[in-house]
């Protein structure tokens, strides 16, 4: 019997978390919801009053555009992406995608045929598998060891005649951490040397710790040299998402950074899926780029500081028991003390922490929707912590402090 591409795969973790939410009572204890990493603020009032300008002033928002994005944003991509990296990155080597997913799909879409294998790191984000599942395509496991960072010898053992790909996903989600640069280098030669891509999502590169606060990467040393290299195109596929930026999650404007053989490709694939990507987020995105530098560096800080709280907060939760895997970008990785699963345990946190928080099982997905048995998915919970500031830390903290399951 024929299997739809879609019932090969899982439902979509986020979807499914909200579902907990039903008949809970929260008036006497307000929900923590700590299982989105997607800012819930709109962008900052000066870019929505842009936003409004365009849309009155500027008829050309309103149509199809270039297949591959606006060519003024292509153009500041490359041109803010050198800078930054120390690398040569030119307009026609960056495509404009409907948010950092569609990038994903269209690159592993140039990639890969039916039966052929990618390797991702576990845990991992799940839209990735997610993909991968629906395309036909065989997810093959990369376990990231106890520091949630992987080993390119352990991935070198991996490597078939079908594998299309790796995929790393730095600053990381769900763990947080940030791949060394080393790491990433060494996954850069393993992927050249064995004639496979490597695809590096830095969705989250704006929040990157070693980042210098002026949001100038090249300030304190790109996070990785790969730009450096003056053939990086024969291997590298960099993805990115104005989402987290720019607060721009519901216009979808994302990039892909690749060689140009590898676009022409790729607007093929964009051509019969959006035509173009959305144009009010291009502009958004362009004028964020151009006026938005204090504010994005005022973000990062923030993001930085609630990152601290977590830490600062830990010993408590570690007496417990409990303890910190990952922490980083948006995301604290937590190991729980108890003997019920993850995927239980979230659940129970609802009704009885009023804490919405990700098990680690969500990461960790065999296809068909069943779970991974390994304690890295049962023992873990993923705090996405891009909307609760200090307070809020602290009192996430306290809940779980003195939370004891049923």
């Amino acid at each position: 019997m024929t299997v739809a591409r879609t019932q090969t795969t899982f439902s979509p973790p986020v979807m499914e978390a909200r579902r907990w939410l039903e008949g809970v009572d929260f008036t006497d204890r307000p929900l923590i919801n700590v299982s989105q990493a997607a800012p819930v603020d709109p962008p900052p009032l000066a870019l929505r009053q842009e936003l409004a300008r365009i849309v009155v002033e500027d008829d050309e928002s309103h149509l199809y555009g270039p297949v591959l994005g606006l060519p003024d944003l292509r153009a500041k991509v490359a041109a803010d992406w050198s800078a930054s990296y120390g690398g040569t990155i030119e307009p026609a080597n960056v495509a404009i995608t409907s948010g950092c997913n569609q990038a994903f799909t269209a690159a592993i879409s140039t990639l890969c045929a039916e039966g052929d294998e990618v390797i991702l790191p576990v845990p991992h984000y799940f839209n990735h598998r997610m993909w991968l599942d629906m395309a036909g395509v065989h997810t093959v496991p990369l376990e990231a060891r106890d520091t949630l960072v992987p080993n390119a010898e352990d991935a070198a053992a991996l490597i078939t005649d079908r594998t299309r790909a790796i995929v790393l996903v730095t600053p990381n989600n769900p763990g947080g951490v940030e791949y060394p640069a080393a790491t990433v280098q060494a996954f850069a030669t393993l992927a050249r040397s064995r004639g496979i891509a490597l695809i590096i999502d830095e969705t989250y590169r704006d929040f990157d710790s070693r980042v210098a606060t002026t949001g100038d990467l090249a300030a304190n040393g790109a996070p990785h040299p790969l730009f450096q290299d003056p053939n990086w195109d024969d291997t590298l596929i960099q993805l990115y998402s104005f989402s987290k930026a720019y607060r721009l999650t519901g216009h979808r404007v994302g990039a892909m950074v690749a060689s140009e053989a590898r676009l022409a490709e790729v607007e093929k694939f964009l051509d019969t899926v959006t035509i173009c990507p959305n144009q009010l987020g291009q502009r958004a995105a362009l004028w964020g780029m151009e006026h938005l530098g204090d504010w994005l560096a005022g973000e990062r800080l923030e993001i930085l500081d609630r990152r601290a709280a977590i830490e600062e907060q830990m010993p408590r939760l570690t007496a417990t028991g409990w303890a910190l895997e990952g922490c980083g970008a948006y995301f604290a990785y937590l190991t729980h003390p108890f003997e019920v699963p993850s995927d239980v345990l979230a659940k129970t946190l609802v009704q009885d922490a009023g804490v919405l928080t990700l098990p680690g099982t969500m990461f960790m997905p065999a296809s068909g929707g069943t779970f991974m048995p390994d304690k890295g998915g049962t023992q873990h919970l993923r705090v996405a912590f891009a909307n609760v500031d200090r307070a809020g830390i602290t009192a996430l903290f306290d809940r779980l402090v003195a939370f004891t399951p049923r």
